[in-house]
């Protein structure tokens, strides 16, 4: 996962001055003092996460926060293990270049040379491309991450899926890149992906607790994933990855794009490792750091080898990546000019705030009077929070409540409607599904999948009139939008006046 849009704005907004940076605060103490407030009172709200911070070699500050294991209450600490999502894609960008220092291959090299019966479409497309996501390969191919695929199932899967664009003709990101990058790697290494990366990269660096599958470590150290079930309105342990993992080798929607694991302090170990050129030559370092493809029109950002490649206000390189399963977020920012690091990797995701916490301390190490709001609450578990103390009728009174815990105005449509239809389901009598549904529509109006959805409440409680004025209004709106909830809203409106 990698959401360059985001990073965008988030520059923007920040405005980071990474040549403040250059000279960090004489008082790093002071400095690990605000970075460490805002971590903890983020915790306070449900954030947990490992951080590293680290400039010039030196560690401003390491420390976990929140919980890993909430029910034999396991602290994170910067020895707890987490997935650290497609930040896995630099790894195997590594790999790749490995190889090619070896020897064994070429960038330019095309899928010809290492499978056979490519198909025609396909038969151009290099490593090159690849690694930098312009192959046309969608990112749609594949299947699941955890779901059982073998190599070869996933092979047929790719070369038999179509194209989105022609090889090398436009970036988009896409999963299956990499996870033929990993084959390409096993098929000339004659070594399984994982292997390859601990007897290349893990072991010479004794990073000893990063890997895809194998672990040779206490499993207490993984930090269990957790996520808000909107449904129930609690949060649930989703375990660890490797629960997730097959137990076979059937793992090829994962490998190569995500779900290695790794701690803040191996990852730290790698960036020291990378600049120092310990495991790749320095003319690897630098393809792998070259920005050498737009990823947006505005080529505001663009697309390395296994990194994104962002310029700071002042004209200086941010060699980055993030990545998530959707539980898990991972984010690694190396100022490269400035030798600085911020890495930080959680395994409790709440709302967008939560993802960018690596760009705040960014902005918080280069400008001493900027100090971040704790991250806040997920939206989800506040709604609940306000349900369970208020009654129905007060539901007017929620969109304050929101305003004041998140900082800023309500805006996800979606929350409402997600939690409302759920309540809906679980309540015999109108209460607060029908009066979420109903705040939903006077909040975003204009959006007839929420009156469809609204129909459907003032249905079930036999509020027939307003059921009709519910689903006429989805439809009308509906003739302007991309009406995927019309035939319900037409069917049931015709069965209303049938009736």
């Amino acid at each position: 996962m990698k959401n360059q849009s985001i990073i965008l704005s988030l520059l923007l907004l920040l405005g980071l001055n990474l040549v403040a940076a250059q000279q960090v605060t004489p008082d790093t103490n002071a400095l690990s003092d605000r970075i460490d407030t805002y971590l903890t009172n983020s915790a306070a709200n449900g954030y947990a996460a490992s951080v590293l911070v680290a400039k010039n070699d030196k560690i401003i500050l390491s420390k976990g926060y929140g919980w890993a294991n909430r029910e034999y209450k396991i602290p994170n600490s910067p020895a707890t293990v987490f997935n650290i999502g497609s930040v896995t894609k630099q790894f195997t960008a590594a790999a790749i270049m490995k190889l090619v220092e070896q020897g064994k291959l070429k960038v330019s090299d095309k899928l010809t040379q290492f499978f056979s019966n490519v198909p025609k479409d396909k038969k151009d497309i290099t490593i090159h491309q690849l690694l930098t996501h312009t192959s046309g390969i969608s990112p749609a191919t594949g299947g699941f991450r955890y779901d059982e695929a073998s190599k070869q199932e996933f092979l047929d899967l790719c070369f038999t899926a179509d194209l989105l664009t022609k090889p090398g003709e436009n970036h988009r990101y896409a999963n299956a890149n990499y996870i033929l990058l990993a084959a390409i790697i096993e098929k000339v290494s004659n070594q399984v992906y994982g292997t390859f990366l601990e007897e290349q990269f893990f072991k010479p660096l004794n990073m000893n607790h990063t890997g895809y599958k194998s672990i040779n470590f206490s499993t207490e150290q993984l930090a269990h994933g957790y996520y808000f079930n909107y449904t129930d309105g609690e949060w649930r342990d989703w375990g660890t990855t490797q629960q997730q993992l097959p137990d076979t080798n059937n793992h090829w929607f994962s490998i190569g794009k995500g779900d290695i694991h790794a701690t803040t302090q191996d990852l730290f170990r790698w960036h020291q490792a990378l600049k120092n050129n310990e495991v790749l030559t320095a003319e690897s370092l630098k393809q792998i750091e070259t920005a050498h493809v737009a990823e947006d029109q505005q080529a505001q950002s663009h697309y390395g080898y296994g990194w994104a490649i962002f310029t700071s206000s002042n004209n200086t390189k941010i060699v980055t990546h993030n990545g998530s399963n959707g539980i898990y977020f991972a984010n690694i920012l190396r100022f490269v000019e400035e030798d600085m690091v911020i890495i930080v990797l959680s395994n409790t995701r709440l709302n967008q705030d939560s993802e960018n916490a690596a760009w705040y301390i960014a902005k918080m190490v280069s400008d001493k009077d900027y100090t971040p709001k704790p991250i806040t609450k997920l939206t989800y578990q506040l709604v609940y929070d306000f349900i369970n103390h208020n009654k129905p009728e007060d539901s007017q009174q929620l969109p304050a409540f929101l305003e004041s815990n998140l900082g800023t105005a309500f805006s996800d449509k979606a929350v409402l409607n997600r939690i409302g239809y759920k309540r809906m389901d679980k309540e015999t009598t109108a209460a607060w599904g029908l009066e979420l549904l109903k705040l939903n529509t006077q909040l975003f109006p204009n959006d007839g999948n929420l009156w469809d959805s609204l129909g459907e409440a003032y249905l079930k409680y036999n509020q027939n009139q307003n059921a009709i004025t519910a689903f006429t209004k989805a439809l009308q709106l509906g003739q302007e939008d991309n009406c995927h909830w019309c035939n319900n809203a037409q069917a049931k409106l015709k069965a209303l006046k049938n009736d």
